[in-house]
């Protein structure tokens, strides 16, 4: 039986620790030729070498995803080294400095994390969208957080995140109809992000802090291996994912879901044409 991406190429951002070097290891291991990507040119040729010991195809890429030329080099290498590119996926990006909060982080620091995850998620996504659009085909897989929605605290790490998943289903209608996927996971996954003590530390302050629930804290303090949430990748790679596009899945363990559309939910309505702008009297009564 032929491999699920037998023939098929794929970049991967941020492929050399934790998640990014499962879903690399994983694409490798369903057929995919593979680009790899990191800022440590050591962990990159490493991961190179173990892809190639196991038979698998693969190239690396030094310097940051966030940088377009890093992106755009990526794509041309898969182009150059492959003769194609199917898969673009992002795993790039870097942990929240301990203990930060709404008032204690820098801006620099939020900035960082900008860079490292919402940046990174649209140079790849443009720089590999531009080549699929024009070939009518490809999937792109970004990496979003559950942080996003806040339960997990912190600044710069939540909105970056919750950046990555409004580009995934704004880039999925732009390049719907060029026959391009973009899909997005939200892992949840031991990793260099998910562990040591600063990690378990911040988790059990917002358990402390009733932010995190007793069963969210036992979860994120045991969380599964990332080679659990490599196959949701693979599959979003795949042709079996044809009509599988501006979705965002969260994959923890053997745990599975997909966010619904978001939608508001009604709570009064008038024609601007005829009625006056509600008044404080009538909000409060509305909304409190």
């Amino acid at each position: 039986m032929e491999p699920v991406l037998g023939g098929r190429v794929a970049v991967v951002a941020g492929a050399t620790r934790g998640i990014g070097l499962s879903v690399a290891y994983a694409l490798a291991g369903a057929g995919a030729s593979v680009v790899v990507n990191g800022r440590d040119g050591d962990a990159v040729a490493a991961a190179v070498d173990e892809i190639g010991g196991g038979g698998g195809a693969a190239v690396g890429v030094v310097g940051s995803a966030a940088d377009e030329g890093v992106a755009e080099q990526l794509v041309q290498t898969a182009l150059d080294r492959f003769g194609a590119l199917d898969v673009a996926v992002n795993c790039a990006g870097i942990a929240e400095p301990p203990g930060s909060t709404i008032l204690t982080i820098s801006r620099d620091e939020f900035v960082e994390q900008l860079d490292a995850h919402l940046m990174s998620a649209f140079a790849v996504t443009q720089a590999a969208g531009r080549v699929m659009a024009e070939q009518e085909s490809g999937s792109i897989v970004l990496t979003g957080s559950a942080a996003a929605y806040g339960m997990f605290g912190g600044s710069g790490y939540p909105a970056a995140k919750g950046g990555v998943s409004s580009l995934t289903l704004a880039a999925a209608a732009d390049l719907r109809g060029a026959g391009v996927r973009v899909n997005a996971v939200l892992p949840g996954a031991r990793s260099r992000l998910s562990a040591g003590d600063d990690y378990v530390r911040h988790i059990n302050g917002l358990h402390e802090r009733g932010i995190l629930d007793d069963g969210l804290r036992a979860a994120a303090l045991d969380p599964a291996p990332p080679e659990y949430v490599a196959p949701m990748y693979v599959f979003l790679a795949g042709e079996a994912t044809a009509g599988i596009t501006g979705q965002i899945f969260s994959v923890a363990g053997g745990f599975i879901g997909r966010f619904e559309e978001a939608q508001p939910t009604l709570i009064a309505y008038r024609d601007h044409h005829d009625s006056a702008p509600y008044t404080f009297d009538e909000l409060t009564e509305l909304l409190t």
